[in-house]
């Protein structure tokens, strides 16, 4: 299975770029993962949000393919504890061929981007930069594959 973080926009931040790197090089020696990133909209001050929202969502989905598994990180869906994460993640590699995880742009996503997701993710009922999560989400990646092979990273 191959895991995709597919994220709109650059990450600018060069310490979260850093460490989004270190853990994208570390998640690499337990599966296949890779970061893709779509570029942001030009000219969007004469968008409304729904047209940057749809024109975003235009973009993500030229990026799946039809048998891809989607999941959203989103603040609307299912938070879990970092174990129960591992165990999600371990089930997922084995039913699905490519994971995609989607970190919107600024303002979430479309309507046909949410039809086309088989689930949604939230990392915390608080509100973190799109910058940030990027980082918070690799080290979660991360910390599962170590869970999954039993290695003293996490520590209960």
């Amino acid at each position: 299975m191959k895991t995709i973080l597919l994220q709109v926009g650059k990450t600018v931040n060069k310490h979260f770029q850093a460490g989004i790197n270190d853990y994208v090089e570390r998640i690499g020696h337990y599966m296949p993962f890779e970061v893709v990133t779509i570029a942001e909209l030009k000219n969007t001050k004469n968008l409304t949000e729904q047209q940057q929202k749809q024109q975003e969502g235009e973009l993500i989905l030229r990026q799946l393919q039809a048998s891809d598994t989607v999941v959203l990180l989103d603040e609307h869906g299912r938070e879990y504890r970092s174990i129960e994460f591992a165990r999600w993640l371990e089930q997922k590699q084995q039913t699905s061929r490519r994971l995609i995880f989607i970190i919107g742009g600024p303002y979430g996503f479309s309507n046909d981007v949410y039809a086309r997701a088989n689930e949604q993710l939230s990392l915390s009922k608080m509100t973190f930069s799109h910058q940030m999560i990027r980082l918070t989400f690799t080290e979660q990646v991360y910390r599962a594959c170590t869970i999954i092979k039993g290695e003293p990273y996490h520590h209960e």
